[in-house]
């Protein structure tokens, strides 16, 4: 399985339309070095741009991010995590409510599936407060190993990833926005879940700058026995690429059982 995780730059002196140009562009790049392309969280607005939200606010599907990843995973005959956005769900009554919401596209650009991101950062600020929360886990039948989908601070909670895992999930995907005070922690977590499911983790983050909170970038590729396959140099924009063999879990699994010895 070739993956390439996309560490885009997202800097607030750019448009959300040139961002979704730039990143399609780079999606189109992966043609026939890639099976699955994976981008970072909230990349169109950036994650720690609360006050865009709304603004920046999209259907799903149909908004802008959706078409142009669709036809950007079509053109370049991949499968597309494309990282998530900030989705708008409009009420009968014309209330507003907000997820931070995954896409992953198939090859021929149909939208496979949807992950609404369960744990919101922020306590009793930003996207904890500003968007809802995501109730179901959520996979996806990839042809080479079922996808576990999370997003970020969702990294901070194995209960979900064991959840994905009693789903099938093989490798697990997590788009990111994780500032870079908190770089060590986006490393450990990383290795930490890889080893705890004894799944591969594609970990991808942002590079830049959003609103003032420096990203970490460090986006990685860890196999199921926590050692990292390939990662990002730093937190410039630039692609991260890995090949493995999804059949390692099941190999790692029955080798070293500890799966198996669940009491809860």
């Amino acid at each position: 399985m070739r993956v390439s995780l996309l560490q885009l730059r997202v800097d607030q002196d750019e448009s959300a339309d040139s961002r979704r140009e730039r990143a399609a562009s780079l999606v189109r790049e992966q043609a026939g070095t890639a099976d699955l392309v994976v981008l970072p969280e909230l990349w169109t607005t950036g994650a720690f741009a609360f006050d865009t939200f709304d603004e920046e606010a999209e259907p799903v599907p149909g908004g802008p991010t959706a078409e142009a990843m669709s036809a950007a995973a079509r053109d370049a005959g991949v499968w597309l995590h494309a990282g998530s956005v900030v989705e708008r769900v409009q009420g009968d009554g014309g209330e507003r409510e907000l997820f931070n919401t995954s896409l992953v596209f198939s090859p021929d650009g149909t939208l496979a599936r949807t992950y609404r991101k369960i744990h919101r950062f922020g306590f009793d600020r930003g996207e904890a407060t500003l968007m809802s929360a995501g109730r179901e886990p959520v996979t996806v039948p990839h042809p080479e190993a079922t996808l576990g989908l999370a997003t970020c601070y969702d990294f901070r909670f194995p209960e979900l990833f064991r959840a994905l895992v009693d789903r099938g999930a093989r490798v697990l995907v997590v788009p990111a926005g994780w500032p870079e005070k908190r770089a060590a922690h986006w490393t450990l977590f990383a290795r930490a879940r890889a080893v705890e499911e004894q799944a591969y983790v594609l970990a991808c983050g942002t590079a830049g700058t959003h609103a003032g909170v420096p990203q970490a970038g460090l986006s990685m590729v860890v196999d199921p026995w926590g050692e990292v396959l390939a990662e990002a140099k730093g937190n410039e924009e630039q692609v991260v690429r890995a090949e493995f063999d999804p059949s390692q879990v099941d190999a790692v699994r029955e080798s070293f059982p500890v799966l198996k010895d669940r009491v809860l």
